[in-house]
């Protein structure tokens, strides 16, 4: 019996409405977050960056990395991640510098000023952290169950992208 059919096992059913459901609220999830990031901006007056390009900073950090391994990290879907690093670097967000080993390539690093908002989003991290924990919502036992799961998820696409190929 195929699972498209009409006649579905209700346990099968049941599983494919629980794993729509997850992927709606990780879509959703992600999106919410780029909405509180811009909300903290919006709160202490930041107003020239937008929150993609604020959680590109956080997540560059102290590292020096190129365009190339963002995109791979792949947390800027919808977005134009090579367009996002021109205008950080124009604004003085980021220093950047081709490659010595391989010119195509451009190193990026974080300014001084690209530490001070760095530093916004993991302070507003911070306070979600001690909330989440704080208000009972979620403990560090939730937390990791949800990211074991998580990567358990993430493994299983990645292996299903690479037996394509």
């Amino acid at each position: 019996m195929s699972i498209h059919s009409n006649l579905a096992l209700p346990a099968a059913q049941g599983f494919m409405t629980s794993y729509l459901e997850g992927l709606a609220l990780v879509e959703r999830l992600h999106r919410l977050l780029l909405d509180v990031i811009k909300d903290e901006f919006e709160r202490v007056g930041v107003l020239e960056i937008n929150a993609v390009q604020a959680l590109l900073l956080f997540n560059i950090g102290e590292n020096e990395v190129t365009a190339g391994e963002l995109k791979s990290r792949g947390y800027y879907q919808g977005s134009n991640v090579s367009y996002n690093l021109k205008k950080l670097v124009e604004m003085g967000y980021m220093h950047h510098q081709r490659c010595e080993v391989d010119r195509r390539s451009v190193r990026v690093r974080l300014t001084e000023k690209g530490r001070n908002i760095r530093d916004v989003v993991n302070e507003l991290f911070l306070r979600h952290a001690d909330g989440l924990e704080s208000k009972g919502v979620l403990g560090p036992d939730g937390m990791d169950e949800i990211n074991t799961s998580l990567r358990r998820v993430e493994r299983y696409w990645t292996d299903q992208i690479r037996y394509i190929y």
